[in-house]
Order: structure tokens, then sequence, then C-alpha cells
């Protein structure tokens, strides 16, 4: 029998009616459903200041940092939805990104991502559905030691693609949706046995 993972859900995205966030609730809701144990952040509450060494030199590793990190240490997954800003990662993702991977005594190196995988979505009312930003956020999860799964979605047209209820309006766009979170989920679980 194949261990529960323990998945992290969240939007790259602060803005309360995020479709990123809407799109990090409904995988989660997926990975729950095929028997995850999942918990959704919203990096909203969790504020940082710009990374900075001389802050962090002069102050240590800010309070929402400490926080977070044990949430990330602890988890085998993370589901990521992250907007796509001038065709890259946003800065409230970089930048909690930054602060996680920072090293602090005792610790193993990137405990916060090394080994853990990965599951990538994005949402964007354009044509491309964030998609061009998603090839940035692979590319740093790559480089911290994670597993991203080769499977991602990129939804476009996120203003016309979710109901009244917020779940997807396309069948062929949930069963997208269940894909990548079903290889994580599968993938997580085959690593914590």
């Amino acid at each position: 029998m194949t261990p529960t993972p323990k998945l992290l859900a969240f939007a790259g995205s602060l803005r309360e009616q995020s479709w990123n966030k809407r799109l990090a609730r409904l995988a989660a809701s997926v990975a729950e459903d095929l028997g995850a144990e999942v918990e959704f952040l919203d990096l909203r509450d969790y504020p940082l200041p710009l990374f900075d060494q001389d802050l962090e030199k002069a102050e240590g590793e800010p309070a929402n940092a400490i926080a977070l990190k044990p949430k990330f240490a602890a988890a085998d997954a993370l589901l990521i939805a992250s907007p796509e800003y001038n065709s890259s990662i946003t800065g409230v993702l970089k930048n909690t990104i930054d602060w996680l991977s920072r090293p602090a005594p005792e610790e193993p190196p990137l405990i916060a991502f090394k080994g853990k995988v990965a599951g990538l979505l994005a949402a964007s009312p354009g044509a491309l559905g964030g998609l061009r930003g998603l090839v940035h956020v692979r590319a740093i999860l790559g480089v911290l030691g994670m597993i991203v799964v080769p499977d991602q979605l990129a939804l476009s047209r996120a203003h016309e693609a979710f109901d009244e209820r917020g779940t997807l309006r396309d069948a062929g766009t949930r069963a997208r949706l269940d894909s990548v979170v079903g290889s994580v989920v599968e993938i997580a679980g085959r690593l914590k046995n």
C-alpha cells in the first residue's frame, strides 16, 4: 500500500480573487479525492520583505519565513498555480522561494524543496494561459532539486473557465488538471515509500 503523501497547494498571487488561487484550490480538492493529505496556503497570510542578505544578516530570517519553512519541509509535494507576470514568475512567488531556500544552522540544505515533487499550474485570461511563466518556475524548482512532473496545466481564458461554483466548465480541462495532480500524488506516494 502506497503511503499517504502530504501536499502543499498554493498560488503565486496575493490577489484575493486570483484565478490561480481558484485553480490551486481545485487542485487541492483533486489531491484530497485521490487520498492525499493537503494543506492550502495563501501567501497573503505570510507577507515577507524583499529578500536582502543585509536584512537577513542584521535581523535573521523573517518570522513568516520561519513559519513557512517547516510546512514546506514536512510536505512531500507542492502544487503551485503560478500567474504569469511579463512572461515570467511573479515577484511574490520568487521572493518566497528565495527566503525558504536560505540555509539555517543545523538544517540540511534546501530542506524546503530538495527531493520533493512539484506539479505546475497556471491560469491567465490570455491565450497561452501562463505557459511562458511556467518555463521559469520549472527551471527554478529544478535547480533547487525538485522533481517537477512533466505534465502541467496552463489554463487560458481563465475569466471564462470557471463556473459560478468555482469549478472548471470544460471536461477536457478538468481531465488535464486531474492528470497533473494524479501524477504528483502518485510519484510523491511512491517516493515516500
